[in-house]
């Protein structure tokens, strides 16, 4: 009896140092502020401001914050991306193969387009964990993808795939993690802040506005899975870095203005974040909660990401089974 190779899902995350240190922050920084898809300056202007001055000075503060999320088993990003693999694994049931990668970090996508040259002639699956494209995410992770499948010599089964925006499942989702954070809490929710990552404005322009059309696709669906009217919520970036113009409105400016505008109760949601980690946990739930406390506030509640949640565990199980 002849047995065929399954197709293998590789689902790729951004990535996470491997312990909140300077050292390990620095070397994560690196790769990471290194690549010309997340900052585009001339490699010849970039490169010595990063070295001489930004990876002298920003690793000890923001290992400092990841100590600050850091948990028993280690980076949430890293733990919750494994959950992820081990749901949509079961979901397979035997149909194909699941593995994670990080487009920074290890395991990376060569390591993993590696071991998977040996699987025969089945497709290779790569899914970024990102549902709103743009070059500085999902461009450089399929970019990164078709270089490690071509080194390992698999090119030609490597397959692409995308969340898209506004897929049912995703949506249903954040839905869940909506009605069980708004049942939980013990007050009303006046206001509803849909915060994504930013990126530069001119980024945004060169690539035909795609991203903030991906983000405006996911806010218009979660709203009305939600039943939430367009006019008590308001779509935001946040995670600035660097001193050129980003998308607007800036998540931190919005949690300051609510409360002079009498708002007193607001809800945040990321849902540009499927994993839990600084974006989320310490940007959005400690520095975002304590600035619209400060300015007025008295009731602030962070949705989670999505993560495990069944729904989304069987919309990325679909991408592999199609």
């Amino acid at each position: 009896m002849t047995t065929h190779p399954l197709p293998h899902l590789v689902l790729v995350n951004l990535g996470t140092p491997q312990e909140p240190s300077p050292a390990s922050v620095r070397e994560f920084l690196d790769e990471f502020l290194s690549d010309p898809a997340v900052v585009d300056l001339p490699r010849w202007l970039w490169l010595p401001i990063l070295r001489g001055i930004v990876l002298r000075k920003r690793p000890a503060r923001v290992a400092e914050l990841y100590r600050s999320i850091w948990s028993a088993g280690g980076s949430p990003l890293r733990v919750a991306t494994e959950q992820i693999v081990a749901g949509v694994r079961e979901r397979a049931s035997g149909r194909f193969g699941v593995s994670a990668a990080y487009r920074y970090g290890e395991p990376s996508l060569d390591t993993v387009m590696q071991t998977l040259a040996s699987d025969g002639t089945a497709p290779v699956i790569v899914s970024p964990l990102f549902p709103h494209r743009t070059d500085a995410t999902t461009g450089t992770m399929f970019r990164r993808a078709r270089e490690a499948a071509e080194r390992a010599g698999i090119g030609a089964r490597l397959v692409e795939r995308l969340i898209h925006p506004a897929d049912p499942g995703y949506v249903e989702a954040m839905a869940a993690q909506w009605r069980r954070a708004v049942t939980e809490a013990d007050h009303e929710i006046e206001h509803l802040v849909v915060s994504f990552h930013g990126i530069p404005v001119r980024y945004d322009r060169r690539e035909g506005r795609l991203y903030m059309r991906d983000c405006e696709a996911t806010t218009r669906a979660f709203l009305e899975a939600i039943g939430w009217p367009r006019d008590r919520a308001t779509l935001a970036f946040q995670s600035k870095f660097g001193p050129e113009p980003w998308l607007k409105p800036a998540t931190a400016d919005v949690l300051e203005e609510l409360p002079r505008r009498g708002v007193r109760r607001v809800a945040v949601i990321t849902p540009g974040f499927l994993t839990e980690g600084l974006e989320t946990i310490e940007e959005i739930g400690i520095r975002g909660r304590e600035s619209f406390l400060e300015a007025g506030g008295t009731h602030f509640l962070r949705v989670g990401s999505v993560e495990a949640e069944s729904a989304f565990l069987d919309a990325l199980a679909a991408l592999a089974a199609d």
